[in-house]
């Protein structure tokens, strides 16, 4: 009688035993279904030295159902799998859900029905009808998908397909993706290019574990150069991974790859279809050698895919927070993508023009290899950056753009040229208040002022999703007339160019205006053919966008990352306006930078009107060093939270009591954490500042594991924190 150790995928139960049926082959990393009391779950089969579970006799074990038509995940996944559990202090069930991107792949492939309007046009329609109809035009998916996005029942839309408005589609579910074919227009490479490309090259042909950092500036061409291992890696049958910060930046990736591949790449982020999810998932089990997924693009979700043979992992805007998960799992895709790099003996590129500090000190210990290009392609030069003391270029009474940088906008405008104002902050304002008895608007499920909308004419909060409409009265006083907006969002800044320049075209940029590849598409395109004057956004502009007239680049609040005490504030407000600034004269034409400042004598403000980031880095390295923080040093947080806050706060003080005595750690608090009510949930932090010598997670998990805590409590660790909300 044999019998299989399974992970399971329910955090209280973690790992049981079961037999395997005579007759029937299980082997590791398969996945099957298992009874469990009445129900049935699924479980990956794993090594038994490798996970602890309850000794039961093999007489009492249950026999498995079914082992399900895939492929097993292989041992350099399921050891990723642990590395990271271990390492972020999470459930191991939890991290390996995270390969099973599509669970209705893991039944097989054949084919699925999908609707799409027939084009009829009736001539009445019910306003949920005619609601769906405007809603749903181009789009085919699902019934519950299209309910989704047309915000109405499955109900109506069934109907609907009675009456021949919607019409079915069968999906091919095992459809082969066209192959991309490496030697597709191929570029004409600098000479710092072709170096990097031919190492890049060399790396993936030796089948090595090869880290580097690419660090290019703005306008180099980094991603022309990483395409030649790219090239490299289909021609030996290899799947590459390439990792994005954002979806927003997915759209102009793929128009670049199909430039170069002649067909774009398969795509993984949570905006697919479950149609779209299945087939990509199965392709990339079936792997490129055997006519599956060769190059896959997508947002640090497909880092844990089970590829067939990974043969290059590149990640680019390797700087980008985003990469940060602080929901769940809350793992770093960068630095895991390194580790599964490691274990899939394939090298790794990190590229970015502003590199993290953590990855500029690995590539100092020579553990990275840093590969540069320091000159744009093409001889195109970098931007010229002036700073704008608002204290001394003070804007108009209720304007926000300062006279010399609306001047170098109005000869923009005059020459045909593009300008770009940046300020990351959405919405229309801030905070609303009355004027008449000082009510601020804050949202009722977090510490959170709620945010203007105009375009929406809502009230929003930018923390846990609450809307709610913009008052006629003030809600505290009744005065009507009385609510004022304070304080500039993007939405203000681009009402204030429109009511400067009312012959300008003017264009939004944030992820409420860009929340489809098509609304992305085609701002692109209008930019490309000089059809916008001037582009206001957030973060969404600062990197993967490149306008040949786009010859001055605006930042309208360059201390706004420098507020509200983050320990990180300074690199990311560097890299933030770098990247920005790296938008202005990517062309024939030079292009210009103007920073509207209050700080102009901060070290990262003078660093950017310096063009010095070497000094920059040194000085953050130095008081990093000095404050034992990451490199130098580890932090961790505990954030503790309930519905009810006294449970909260006992929780978090019991933790606190708890704390261990050591000499390489020192542990902050519990405190309020600075979000204190979020989603409607009662949080308290505790922050452990540790030296690179402690045993950070053994430590945690030994303090954590024997205490109890009520069941409306969550305690969640956090590992290399990156927000401090």
């Amino acid at each position: 009688m044999l019998r299989v150790r399974l992970l399971v995928f329910n955090a209280a139960l973690g790992v049981l035993d079961y037999r395997v049926p005579e007759g029937v082959q299980v082997e590791l990393g398969a996945i099957v279904i298992a009874p469990l009391g009445p129900r049935q779950i699924l479980g990956i089969a794993w090594e038994p030295e490798r996970l602890e579970a309850q000794d039961v006799p093999e007489s009492k074990l249950r026999p498995i159902l079914e082992v399900l038509p895939v492929p097993p995940l292989k041992a350099e996944l399921r050891r990723l799998i642990e590395w990271t559990a271990d390492y972020y202090c999470a459930p191991l069930s939890a991290v390996a859900r995270m390969a099973l991107g599509s669970m209705a792949a893991l039944r097989g492939g054949g084919t699925t029905t999908e609707y799409r309007l027939t084009g009829v046009e009736p001539k009445r329609l019910t306003p949920q009808r005619a609601a769906a109809m405007d809603a749903l035009h181009g789009e085919q998916a699902s019934i519950r998908e299209l309910a989704e996005l047309a915000s109405v029942s499955e109900g109506v839309l069934r109907g609907m397909v009675g009456a021949g408005l919607l019409e079915a589609i069968t999906v091919d579910l095992d459809k082969p993706y066209p192959p991309a074919n490496p030697q597709h227009n191929a570029p004409t490479l600098s000479e710092d290019q072709r170096k990097a490309a031919d190492r890049f090259v060399d790396a993936v042909k030796a089948n090595q574990f090869t880290p580097f950092l690419l660090d290019g500036v703005t306008g180099s061409g980094k991603t022309e150069t990483y395409f030649e291992a790219v090239a490299a890696a289909i021609e030996d049958g290899k799947q590459v991974l390439v990792l994005l910060p954002e979806i927003a930046l997915t759209e102009n990736f793929l128009r670049r790859f199909e430039e170069r591949f002649g067909v774009a790449p398969i795509q993984w982020h949570s905006s697919l279809k479950a149609s779209e999810r299945r087939r990509a998932w199965r392709a990339i089990v079936k792997g490129a050698a055997n006519g599956g997924a060769q190059v896959i693009v997508g947002a640090r979700s497909a880092l844990f895919l089970p590829y067939a043979h990974l043969g290059l992992i590149i990640v680019d805007e390797a700087h980008e927070v985003s990469f940060k998960q602080d929901e769940g799992v809350r793992y770093n895709a960068r630095d895991v993508a390194v580790i599964r790099a490691r274990y899939e003996k394939a090298p790794i590129i990190l590229a970015s023009a502003t590199p993290a500090l953590e990855s500029m000190q690995l590539a100092e210990a020579g553990i990275y290899t840093k590969i540069e290009l320091p000159a744009r392609f093409g001889g195109a030069q970098l931007p010229d950056i002036q700073i704008l003391d608002l204290r001394k270029d003070v804007p108009d009474k209720g304007r926000w753009i300062a006279k010399p940088l609306v001047a170098q906008m109005q000869a923009r405008l005059e020459r045909g040229e593009q300008s770009l104002l940046f300020l990351n902050r959405r919405g229309y304002a801030p905070l609303t208040l009355c004027r008449n008895c000082g009510h601020r608007f804050q949202c009722s499920h977090c510490t959170a002022w709620l945010v203007e909308h105009r375009f929406s004419q809502r009230l929003a909060c930018h923390h846990c999703g609450h809307e709610e409409p913009v008052p006629d009265a003030c809600p505290e006083c009744s005065a009507k007339d009385c609510l004022v907006a304070c304080g500039p969002g993007v939405e203000r800044i681009a009402d204030e160019v429109a009511e400067i320049f009312p012959e300008a075209r003017v264009a939004l940029i944030t992820s409420d205006t860009m929340n489809s590849p098509e609304a992305i598409a085609e701002f692109v395109a209008k930019a490309e053919n000089k059809a916008i004057d001037v582009i206001v956004g957030t973060q969404l502009v600062t990197k993967g966008y490149h306008f040949p007239d786009l010859t001055l680049v605006g930042v309208i609040d360059a201390d706004l990352g420098l507020e509200g005490g983050d320990l990180r504030a300074a690199e990311r407000t560097y890299q933030q306006v770098a990247q920005v600034a790296g938008r202005a004269g990517r062309g024939e034409k030079p292009g210009e930078v103007l920073i509207q400042t209050r700080h102009p004598e901060a070290p990262v403000i003078a660093a950017l009107a310096a063009g010095d980031r070497d000094a920059f880095y040194d000085a953050e390295t130095e008081a990093r060093r000095d404050a034992g923080a990451p490199p130098f040093g580890r932090w961790a947080a505990i954030i503790v939270s309930s519905e009810d806050m006294a449970e909260a706060r006992d929780a978090a003080r019991a933790i606190g009591g708890t704390a261990p005595d050591l000499p390489d750690m020192l542990v902050l608090g519990p405190a309020p954490a600075p979000l204190s009510l979020l989603r409607g949930r009662h949080r308290f932090r505790l922050l452990i500042n540790a030296r690179r010598s402690a045993q950070l997670q053994k430590i945690v998990r030994a303090w954590l594991g024997p205490l109890d805590f009520p069941k409306g409590v969550r305690v969640h660790v956090d590992v290399d924190p990156y927000s401090f909300v």
